[in-house]
């Protein structure tokens, strides 16, 4: 497997779960059975070394799945344009010919990021299966919790839920200190 080209802006496995768990989706991405790449925007939630994501009973995820269980998914935490520089600092760059600073510095972009792979299956045991959507509730509908049982009882029968056990994981970021430097190597 290729290793990460940029090391100066790998981050530790806890950063990189950090960013999944801040994550509103994921992309999942598959190879899909004529081989071709397949990717979709999933809901998700992540427990320990496990991700758990849900589907309808059938579909091209679940054609796929059942085929080729291989999958990666990718994780986007903040991400924003930094403001350096005031526009007389931009004028002045220009005007000193400093041409690589302000592509490196001001038509850039800050950003964190995960990228995990492994192997996913399917659900079938109903604990297993009810605690998985237990916590992907508890991550976008915490204040209606109350009611999960109702909707579990008319939902479960009508709900697949993979488990994705996470094989590899790297983090990746790029931000600017408050002095405009690049915090690489892993500097908070």
């Amino acid at each position: 497997m290729t290793e990460m080209r940029r090391k100066d802006r790998e981050m530790n496995t806890k950063f990189a779960q950090n960013v999944i768990d801040g994550a509103n989706f994921a992309t999942l991405s598959m190879i899909d059975n004529v081989g071709l790449p397949y990717g979709i925007p999933i809901s998700f939630v992540r427990d320990g070394d496990i991700i758990y994501f849900h589907s309808a009973l059938e579909g091209k995820k679940v054609d796929i799945l059942k085929k080729n269980p291989l999958v990666s998914m990718s994780f986007v935490g903040k991400v924003e344009v930094p403001q350096l520089f005031t526009q007389d600092e931009i004028k002045s760059l220009i005007a000193e010919n400093k041409f690589s600073l302000l592509a490196r510095k001001v038509y850039t972009t800050e950003f964190e990021s995960t990228i995990v792979s492994g192997k996913t299956s399917l659900l079938v045991n109903k604990e297993e299966k009810i605690k998985a959507l237990r916590l992907i509730c508890q991550k976008y509908t915490p204040n209606y919790m109350d009611y999960f049982s109702y909707a579990i009882e008319s939902s479960l029968n009508h709900t697949l839920v993979y488990r994705l056990d996470i094989e590899k994981i790297s983090g990746k970021r790029k931000r600017f200190d408050e002095h405009g430097e690049e915090m690489k190597w892993g500097r908070m």
